[in-house]
């Protein structure tokens, strides 16, 4: 990575205060990055939509936080990690209208497309983590 990045900050989802808690958290990285209303609905959102996965899908993990800058640019990276059973088809799993329980299928793709930057790393049997960036405009 090439910047400066503020120490991550670790929450811990075990149940669904931690999703709250990562609302609250990511809005308040947003507002400190001077990101719009709009910008920081969608951040929020990705991050509701996330934590929400981790507890539930992934039966509990964190979410670290952290303001970034790179290339002259400055903006929040969350990153939220579970040691659950893992994604089995990561393209079925991003597809917008899927859903593994009963919500509205709307998490990974809906969430991805919220944020400037998407990553999702995961492996049955072993967990899953997703790393997303919002950039300030």
């Amino acid at each position: 990575m090439n910047g400066t990045a503020d120490a991550p900050q670790l929450l811990e989802i075990t149940a669904s205060a931690g999703v709250v808690q990562a609302r609250q958290l990511a809005r308040a990285l947003a507002q400190e990055c001077h990101f719009s209303l709009v910008e920081q609905t969608k951040l929020i959102t990705a991050a509701s939509e996330l934590a929400r996965n981790t507890l539930i899908h992934g039966g509990g993990g964190s979410m670290a936080a952290q303001l970034v800058d790179e290339r002259g640019r400055r903006g929040v990276r969350l990153v939220f990690s579970d040691s659950g059973p893992g994604i089995v088809d990561v393209e079925l799993a991003l597809t917008d209208g899927w859903t593994s329980g009963g919500g509205m299928g709307l998490g990974l793709s809906g969430s991805r497309r919220l944020v400037d930057d998407f990553v999702l790393d995961t492996t049955a049997g072993q967990g899953t983590t997703v790393t997303i960036t919002k950039w300030a405009r």
